[in-house]
């Protein structure tokens, strides 16, 4: 997964691709047929993308695959936009490709657990699966749920084995007006001010914005990272128990929607608004408006200090001028191993990425595949590009990625690879040489390797492996949808407008209303965590 915020930007040249794309694949072929006229099986993969430059049927990596399993691929790819609508319809009608790719989350799984395979019958057969699942501890837990295997994770390296959200400052504002890096709320405060009244882009204008920040909710590049500074450590990374306001306080599961760090790191946000230090329309304003002061002209930078995933995603070409910046500290006199940051690393490593359809008629061809996928060489070639084509291998475990073919219209390998959709495992034995944006991503998180190691990987989390079944997702989301509705609208009106002394209580009151639900939350995640931290 590239989590630049260029990634989510759809184009309507790409669903007419995509509608091609599906439609050209299944040319001369019925919906039954599982054996080609040459007598070998044909095996359907779906998986979502978000662009199709290059169809997976071209592709050399494809080819492969095919060796490996002695048949026919019959590729269906669609953007994850047009997925998103079909999927539930197609679920409920039974459509089950032979293999999906990143397709299924564990409560799909688990709602409709007797449409997949159980792979893990099935390891002696895929002696790559096994093996991954045997050096990856987490994965293997990930994977096996209830003791059996229907939706295998995906690794794509430890270039990804990092937080999805860093704070950056920049450094050459720092350096142009003598200041030294913050360590403290406080002394970010000082900065901030400095950046706003001194003119350090040197432009004769007031135009810089001292902190841009994209909103304060509880996910992907929140300035609420800053619980980190408090001792509570969250993990904001897809539909994780953190981003539905839940921490874990040494094994017990608590709440931080009606902690007083919460209550901190808010006031915090608003003394910077209340200042001019962050941007009054931060709540009303849209994606692009943000990247105008992020990205901007690429020559004039505007921005201080903002949220995101690397410099290169977050600033472009003025991704130079920025630096991350270690966590801080709530008060000077904190001790250093309070310090914590956002432990959301197995989430940006792992995905759920491959299921099989329990009654495949090609079961032998389809364990083929999937045990083809996860062999080294197909790994890199599924996440960045067919070998020789894109990458080219020294066959000692050292691959090398050809940025003028794989970067030509785009920083990342999306339209040429399945990137962070595939099926594979990519080993720490194995190198990756000219993938920038693990590059980039793994030189920000280096600046929060001190306050990582603070975290306990199972007390101080609730980690990945740790899913709900359907029936728990729906009342959790059911739940979330009345407490997140009255919140985010607290939080929001806190940030922009102040009050939070006054109507703090009462607003604890009403988030704790049985009516609402977080008490039933919490004991759910209570529950689950239990089930699991003790493996």
């Amino acid at each position: 997964m590239h989590l630049s915020p260029r990634h989510f930007l759809t184009r309507a040249a790409c669903a007419i691709a995509a509608v091609s794309a599906l439609v050209c694949t299944a040319c001369g072929t019925s919906a039954d047929e599982t054996v080609a006229e040459d007598g070998r099986p044909i095996v359907t993969i779906k998986v979502r993308r978000n662009a199709i430059d290059v169809p997976m049927a071209k592709t050399t990596y494809s080819a492969s695959l095919e060796k490996a399993c002695n048949c026919h691929i019959k590729w269906q790819e669609i953007l994850d936009t047009a997925w998103d609508q079909q999927k539930a319809a197609s679920m409920a009608a039974n459509d089950f490709p032979d293999i999906g790719l990143t397709l299924y989350d564990p409560a799909d799984v688990s709602r409709y657990f007797s449409r997949f395979a159980d792979l893990g019958k099935e390891l002696d057969k895929m002696p790559n699966v096994k093996r991954f699942l045997e050096e990856r501890p987490v994965a293997a837990k990930m994977a096996r749920q209830d003791g059996v295997i229907r939706n295998l994770p995906s690794d794509r390296g430890k270039g990804y084995r990092v937080s999805a959200t860093h704070m950056f400052i920049n450094k050459t504002w720092l350096d142009k007006l003598g200041l030294p890096m913050p360590t403290t709320w406080d002394e970010l405060e000082s900065t901030l001010e400095a950046f706003k009244t001194k003119d350090p882009n040197g432009n004769g204008k007031a135009d810089e914005v001292p902190m841009n920040i994209h909103d304060v909710g509880f996910g992907l590049w929140s300035p609420l990272v800053l619980l980190n500074s408090t001792g509570i450590t969250t993990s904001y990374m897809g539909p994780s128990a953190s981003s539905q306001g839940m921490y874990v306080d040494n094994g017990t599961v608590k709440s931080y929607l009606t902690s007083t760090e919460l209550r901190d790191v808010l006031t915090f946000l608003h003394g910077l608004v209340d200042k001019g230090l962050i941007p009054k329309d931060t709540f009303t304003r849209d994606g692009s408006q943000y990247a105008s002061q992020t990205i901007g002209d690429g020559k004039t930078a505007l921005t201080g200090v903002s949220f995101g995933w690397s410099t290169d995603s977050e600033y472009g070409a003025l991704g130079k001028q920025y630096v991350a910046v270690p966590p801080l500290k709530q008060h000077a006199s904190d001790p250093d191993s309070k310090l914590k940051w956002d432990y959301s690393q197995d989430a940006t490593e792992y995905a759920y990425a491959v299921t099989v359809r329990a009654d495949t008629p090609n079961m032998d061809a389809v364990l083929a595949i999937v045990n083809a996928m996860y062999s080294p060489d197909l790994s890199v070639a599924g996440y960045f590009g067919s070998i020789p084509t894109f990458v080219t291998t020294d066959g000692k475990g050292t691959y090398t990625i050809d940025k003028a073919k794989a970067y030509a219209k785009y920083t990342d390998t999306r339209s040429i690879a399945l990137q962070d959709r595939f099926g594979g495992y990519i080993p720490d034995s194995v190198t990756i040489v000219n993938d920038t944006n693990a590059d980039y991503v793994t030189e920000a998180n280096s600046a929060y390797d001190a306050a990582i190691a603070n975290v306990d990987p199972v007390r101080d989390v609730v980690p990945i492996y740790v899913r709900p079944s359907s029936d728990e997702t729906d009342q959790l989301s059911n739940n979330n949808t009345a407490i997140f509705n009255y919140v985010n609208n607290m939080l929001a009106k806190w940030v922009q407008s102040g009050g939070i002394e006054k109507e703090w209580d009462t607003y604890v009151e009403k988030v704790s209303e049985p009516s609402l639900g977080l008490k039933t939350n919490i004991e759910i995640w209570q529950r689950l965590y239990d089930k699991v931290s003790d493996q």
